[in-house]
């Protein structure tokens, strides 16, 4: 059992906005795998799978980016899930845009989502990619820039970024050791 999350904000306005990029991700993880977000559960729209015979949950929590750790909270106690079972895809602001890196483990740095998950449920120990978003050539308040939307001319950076980021889950819920998806991912 898998659940891969990935975090946003719910409405349209934040649709195209680099804070969307976990959502954005998911939905490539859901078009691999030939799912739909089809159920409304746990305060997140979500999508079954199945992967090498193991259920896989995608999720897009609707409680905006902020209180992201109350939907995770529900899925992993829906699902009987452990922190171990949990895959999180964000954007990352302290990481140079187009890039992702994959970790077993770590704190929330500046992101208010990560620091939501990492309150409810009570652990950081649980897998994370990180989609970076930042540009050394955009200089405004980090809360205005990950509310921004991606620039036209970046957006296929983002489109390979979002892509890479949805096989490294997958590969994840393939059994595929993190150490060894870090060394084919991260970069």
């Amino acid at each position: 059992m898998k659940i891969i999350v990935g975090l946003g904000n719910p409405e349209e306005k934040y649709l195209k906005t680099f804070h969307n990029m976990g959502y954005i991700a998911v939905g490539d993880v859901a078009a691999e795998l030939g799912v739909k977000f089809k159920k409304k559960e746990c305060e997140s729209f979500t999508a079954e799978a199945n992967v090498g015979g193991e259920k896989v949950i995608i999720a897009r929590p609707v409680t905006y980016m902020n209180n992201s750790g109350r939907a995770v909270k529900q899925l992993l106690a829906k699902y009987k899930a452990t922190a171990q079972d949990l895959v999180v895809i964000y954007d990352d602001y302290d990481i140079p845009k187009g890039s992702i890196r994959i970790r077993p483990s770590g704190s929330a740095g500046t992101h208010n989502g990560m620091r939501s998950i990492i309150a409810e449920i009570g652990t950081s120990d649980f897998a994370r990619i990180r989609m970076g978003i930042r540009d050394s050539e955009v200089n405004i308040p980090i809360i205005n820039y990950v509310l921004s939307e991606i620039k036209l001319e970046d957006y296929q950076l983002f489109i390979q970024a979002s892509q890479k980021a949805a096989r490294a889950a997958i590969t994840i819920a393939e059994g595929v050791a993190i150490e060894n998806v870090m060394t084919a991912y991260n970069g």
